[in-house]
Formats: C-alpha cells, structure tokens, sequence
C-alpha cells in the first residue's frame, strides 16, 4: 500500500476561491478586508511566513499591513501596537506573528487582541466558544485548515477513532475539539510524551493527528493500515546530501506512506491550508464586523 497524498495547496485554493465571491459583496458595501500582522524581531522562519500570508492577501484583494518592531522592543511597545490596531476601524484582522523574543509572553500579548479582530484564533475568548461547541467565529487556523484537508479527502470522520499526538493550545487541544464537536463526531484521544504505550495508542487510530513538534517520531509500526495521517510538523533537520546542509522533515517520518491509507506531505500539506484560514478568518471578521 501506498498513501494517497492529501494536496494541501490544492485544498487550500478550493477554500481561497471560495472567499472570492465574499469579498466582492463586503467591496460592494465599501469593505475591504485588511489583515494587520505585528512581526517582532528578524526570524527568518517568521520572515519567510508572514511574506506568503502578504502574497496570499495580495491574490485575494485582502488589504494588507505589515508592522515591524525590532528585536530588543519591549513589551509595553508591543501591546501599545496591539491597542492601536484594535482601535483603528479599517483594521479587521490582527495577529502577531509567533515567536515572539525571549521575555515576551505570547499567551499575554494574544490576549490583547481584539476577539473580534483575533484572525488567529488564539484568544481565550474564542478558545472559549470553542469549548463550548460554538464553530461559528474565529477558529485556529491549523486545526480549522486540518477538517478541512479530511473533508477534501474524503475521510470519514463520523464514529471513527481519532488521535491527536500533541496538546499545544494552538493545535492539539483545538483539533480534539473540532474532531469531537457535534456534527464531527470522531471519538478522540490526545496523546502525548507520558501517554503509556504511545506507539499502540497511536497504532489505534482511524484518523492520526501529529502535532508534536519532533522529527520523524511517528513510523510505520505506530500507524493503523489504512489510517488517515495528517503531519502538523515542520521540522528543520541536517541533510549533507542538501546544498543548505538541511531539510524541512514532518513529525511523521516517510515510511508511513506504505502503510497509511492517506497522508498529508511536509511541506505542501498543513502549511498551505493554514495560510488559507488566516484569509477565511479574515474575511469572516470582516463580515462580522461589518
């Protein structure tokens, strides 16, 4: 057996071209959605990002800022930033790119979004309403984007038996939620580095979620045949055979495709699909707002 590949770029234009024709009624009313992102310091990782969510705005006629504060700016400077794109009425959509330097609470400062602006959806408010069964606002991007490559695949989620390996506040615990929620209806388990029994636990799953931030932890003996595998990981790990001496790995290592039934690659999988909720997000703040 060899894992059909679940095309997060793909997926992700299906949900882009489907934002098309709401952006052309909010512009009808005099609307257009603008995305502010707040990158702090010079990471090249987060350089590399927010340069891709700035050519997705641009392909969509999503309004886009970009705020650049230096490395060694303090946190009153930060959440001063903050204060002033929630008060200002053309801004519908805020994040602050993560990480954050050292010091910087990232927790405290996502906070500080407006909720209605929190086009992350890492606020405790909508955190919240998620807790409470309410998928109607603004979900976290990767675990709203991760449905949506199931749905695209064709998994059957109802009934099925899922694991998320990893319980971050931005992936594992929301994804559970959503697989959970009314109308999804997977009976999940979170698993993480004191589950008993990991590799068996995992080895259970209809539907294998990895969201553990480590390389190639998953192999083929912790995979169900034919289980649905969607890697969440981007890992850089060294590569001699590479002119850069690296490469980006997934948490899910590549001999998982003979044995699963479907699999989403690293890099082309969750990257594009997240990058296309930010703009959904975006686009339903404005809706929401408007």
């Amino acid at each position: 057996m060899t894992a059909r590949s679940i095309d997060g770029a793909a997926c992700g234009a299906e949900v882009e071209a489907g934002l098309t024709s709401r952006i052309a009624a909010l512009s009808a009313d005099g609307v257009v959605p603008h995305l502010a992102v707040v990158i702090v310091g010079d990471d090249p990782a987060s350089q590399v990002y927010v340069a891709a969510k700035e050519r997705a705005c641009e392909r969509l006629g999503i309004q886009s800022t970009r705020v650049d504060l230096s490395s060694d700016c303090t946190v009153e400077e930060v959440s001063a930033t903050v204060s002033n794109l929630n008060s200002d009425p053309d801004v519908n959509g805020i994040l602050v790119q993560s990480p954050l330097p050292d010091g910087m609470d990232e927790v405290s400062i996502t906070d500080l979004i407006d909720p209605a602006k929190d086009v992350d959806g890492f606020n405790a408010a909508n955190l919240g309403r998620l807790v409470q069964g309410d998928v109607s606002g603004l979900l976290p991007c990767t675990p709203a984007g991760v449905m949506q490559m199931l749905e695209f695949a064709g998994v059957k989620i109802s009934g099925a038996r899922a694991v998320v390996l990893g319980r971050s506040r931005i992936v594992g615990m929301p994804m559970a939620l959503l697989l959970a929620q009314k109308g999804a209806d997977a009976t999940v388990t979170i698993a993480h580095s004191r589950t008993q029994n990991l590799a068996e636990v995992c080895r259970e799953a209809d539907i294998l979620i990895a969201a553990v931030g480590r390389a190639e932890m998953v192999r083929e003996n912790w995979v169900k045949p034919g289980a649905a595998v969607i890697d969440v990981g981007v890992n850089r790990i060294d590569d001699e055979s590479r002119e850069s001496g690296t490469r980006l790995a997934g948490d899910v290592h590549p001999e998982v495709a003979e044995v699963a039934g479907a699999l989403s690659p690293v890099p082309g999988g969750v990257g594009p699909m997240t990058i296309a909720m930010l703009m959904s997000n975006t686009v339903r703040a404005s809706e929401l707002q408007s």
